[in-house]
């Protein structure tokens, strides 16, 4: 009786499971290698909210239960980032507040990043975008990134929605 209180729910499960894909895709090489996204912790940062968003975006309005996996990317990506946080040394009594400004920096790009997508077959606000938040202050390569960000989205709808909700992800490779 005790187990099945504290079994996870498939929900959970399948949002774990594709926050671990979008912590392997964000961690391929070419990204940084070939589209010259800085290798410093706020240009992984970058790249895990976009990957995080992209997922998000093709689970919107697809159901309860496409809902439910949604709820258990993000707070898989929230623990992540608090787990990240703690292994970088930052102290018990700062993680609260350096993780309510990761969090509204995620709210912020995650708005940014719609309104540009809406703004689509226009690929300038999605470039910008780009420019600001992955590339801030180094060379910019907006343009290529903005090419993988639309080239995983086309990836992203060809997923069923069936393989999403059990956690599986397929990503277009660089």
């Amino acid at each position: 009786m005790l187990k099945s209180l504290f079994k996870r729910k498939p929900a959970q499960i399948a949002g774990r499971a594709l926050y671990a894909r979008v912590v392997e895709q964000s961690r391929s090489p070419g990204l940084y290698r070939d589209l010259g996204v800085p290798d410093t912790v706020e240009g992984r940062f970058e790249v895990y909210s976009l990957h995080v968003v992209l997922l998000l975006e093709r689970l919107r309005g697809q159901g309860a239960l496409a809902a439910d996996v949604s709820q258990a990317l993000f707070d898989a990506y929230v623990k992540g980032l608090d787990d990240a946080l703690r292994e970088m040394g930052v102290s018990d009594v700062t993680v609260g507040k350096k993780m309510r400004k990761l969090g509204e920096a995620f709210y912020g790009r995650g708005k940014n990043y719609q309104a540009a997508l809406d703004a689509l077959p226009d690929r300038q606000p999605l470039q910008t975008v780009l420019a600001r938040t992955v590339y801030a202050g180094a060379t910019d390569r907006s343009p290529e990134l903005a090419d993988y960000v639309m080239a995983q989205r086309e990836t992203l709808a060809g997923n069923s929605l069936e393989r999403l909700c059990e956690g599986a992800v397929d990503w277009r490779p660089l």
